[in-house]
């Protein structure tokens, strides 16, 4: 594939072409996991990538990212959030292509890997602290999102995302743990959470592997909302 520069022609202007990747993040047995593919063919031959594609000429931005995660992982009805834009000159061997960035994060219960298109040779989750070689400059996008997550968590409630309908606050502390990497005091964290509103109990409660029942809660509201 060949990328024109920018120009002129016909009143008409023909620019760089304009990508969506995507930053799929679930939890799985405590890692934090992202998902990535790998490219087949051409100059980024074996390496693994964020899932995306070039934005179609009747497409949103948003419309091409939610194409993107509906074909690549078979998901839909995520949370979803636009990222930053990267514009590097350099960024593709390929030719001029600007890539907006999204992230979405999802309960490992919606996992549902989709059939490979041509162009990739294998689909997987990947620890995001053991990552393999990546292309084009999707290494900065995951660092740049996985800071986004961080900082955004501290404000919203968005860990929703990772979590299913029903959990109990041993699984919502866990979640912050793995994305923050670093342990939580247990007293404290259920003080702050039950402070902030966010969640109510269900009325019921679950089985430990100690046979001890833990209460079971739900997000009042599962959209995004700030808590600071």
């Amino acid at each position: 594939m060949k990328i024109q520069n920018t120009k002129q022609k016909n009143n008409l202007i023909i620019g760089p072409a304009v990508a969506v990747d995507t930053l799929i993040f679930t939890i799985r047995n405590n890692d934090l996991m992202i998902l990535l593919i790998k490219i087949k063919d051409g100059p980024y031959k074996n390496k693994w990538a964020l899932p995306g594609g070039l934005v179609q000429i009747d497409e949103t931005l948003d419309m091409a990212a939610k194409r993107v995660l509906r074909k690549k992982a078979g998901v839909k009805g995520v949370y979803l959030e636009q990222l930053y834009t990267f514009g590097d000159l350099n960024r593709d061997k390929r030719g001029r292509i600007i890539s907006v960035a999204y992230f979405a994060l999802l309960n490992s219960d919606k996992l549902k890997l989709k059939t490979l298109e041509d162009f990739y040779s294998d689909i997987a989750w990947k620890n995001i602290n053991s990552l393999p070689p990546l292309a084009f400059d999707h290494k900065k996008i995951i660092n740049y999102g996985l800071e986004r997550l961080k900082r955004k968590m501290e404000y919203t409630n968005v860990v929703y995302g990772f979590l299913p309908q029903e959990f109990t606050l041993t699984e919502m502390q866990k979640v912050y743990e793995t994305v923050w990497n670093k342990k939580l005091d247990k007293r404290n964290f259920r003080k702050q959470v039950q402070k902030l509103g966010i969640i109510e109990p269900t009325g019921k409660t679950r089985h430990s592997e100690r046979n001890r029942p833990a209460k079971l809660y739900r997000f009042k509201d599962r959209k995004l909302i700030f808590t600071k």
